[in-house]
């Protein structure tokens, strides 16, 4: 492995840098047009190739793959200490052969074409939800205008589809309605896109999917998000790694021997640590009205006394985090066992 190339490739969407550091150490700069980089590929020894993680690197990952290399995909943040001068990308390429080359990153974990279906999928909810969110706020900027307000939530958005326009100048109504049946366009794709979600995931992956949603607050689109996320999970080397790669594990301030934790790192991936802990305030709602809570829910609402609501979300999407680790590596289903209110801490 000390003999083997390392290149480092700094993507773009026309032209691409490329540094390589072979056996003895030799580096070569290299620019070339993105078209031209597979050609060129197929004709370097097997190498390391590392890329920082963007939008075609999962893409020329599984090229590179196929053509015998081995790939590392980097995060951003680990590469930025190996930027040595101004960024630009021919630097950005040597820092990231650098730092493939000097230290062993996990990387992220090469997405199959199935997976980025998948998740594309849900970017395509995410957008629509915001899209939603962004005609509800115009509507109702629009309506102070004139006088009328309704309360937060799905009740005020259920009044603002129904409400009588005669309080509106005349030259509004048209407009009015043409933004409700927008919101109810939105609404329906929504829908659609969650069903789909729900059945591309049902039909790749029925097992690992169902075994996902035995656990509480994990729901059909937190299941599908996760499996096309990692996978069977075995990248990982326990749950902690899993929970830690998705920033809900503390930062460390430690030195001299005192450990010191601060807030959640909040690394990784966003959206599936949003899932979980959208899901996570669902089961400590569940928790708290059940009168014959498991185990699991006597934890979340002995933990929700203990140190705050918001704190205890975080802690339940951790503790979620590690058991659908262990359902995804150990093939297994969740049982809660129950436990009776007299049981319960103080």
């Amino acid at each position: 492995m000390d003999k083997l190339n390392v290149i480092g490739i700094d993507l773009a969407k026309r032209v691409v840098s490329i540094c390589r550091i072979d056996g003895d150490g030799v580096i070569v700069n290299q620019t070339l047009s993105r078209d031209r980089l597979l050609d060129v590929a197929a004709q370097w020894p097997i190498s390391k190739i590392g890329m920082e993680a963007c939008g075609m690197a999962h893409h020329f990952a599984r090229a590179f793959l196929k053509l015998g290399h081995s790939v590392i995909i980097l995060p951003a943040s680990r590469v930025v200490p190996y930027r040595i001068g101004g960024k630009n990308d021919r630097n950005d390429a040597r820092a990231i052969a650098d730092c493939i080359h000097h230290r062993d990153e996990p990387g992220v974990p090469v997405k199959s074409i199935e997976q980025q279906t998948e998740l594309s999928l849900h970017r395509l909810r995410e957008g629509k939800k915001e899209e939603r969110t962004a005609a509800i706020n115009r509507m109702r900027g629009l309506l102070l205008e004139f006088g009328i307000s309704f309360v937060q939530g799905a009740r005020g958005v259920v009044e603002m589809m129904r409400f009588d326009l005669s309080g509106i100048p005349s030259a509004l109504h048209a407009e009015i309605r043409r933004q409700r049946e927008w919101m109810q366009l939105l609404d329906a794709a929504i829908d659609q896109l969650s069903r789909e979600i729900a059945e591309l995931a049902k039909s790749r992956r029925a097992t690992e999917y169902a075994r996902l949603q035995t656990l509480p607050s994990i729901g059909p689109l937190t299941a599908s998000a996760i499996g096309a996320t990692i996978g069977d999970g075995t990248q990982f080397k326990n749950g902690r790694q899993f929970a830690a790669w998705l920033g809900l594990t503390p930062r460390q301030y430690s030195t001299g021997g005192k450990t010191q934790l601060g807030r959640i790192t909040r690394r990784g991936d966003a959206y599936v640590r949003t899932l979980l802990i959208q899901g996570a305030r669902s089961a400590l709602q569940v928790a708290m009205a059940s009168p014959s809570p498991t185990r699991l829910q006597v934890w979340m609402i002995h933990t929700c006394k203990r140190i705050g609501y918001h704190k205890t979300l975080v802690a339940i999407a951790n503790k979620q985090a590690r058991l659908v680790w262990c359902l995804l590596t150990r093939k297994t289903g969740y049982h809660a066992d129950t436990m009776p209110p007299a049981a319960m801490p103080a």
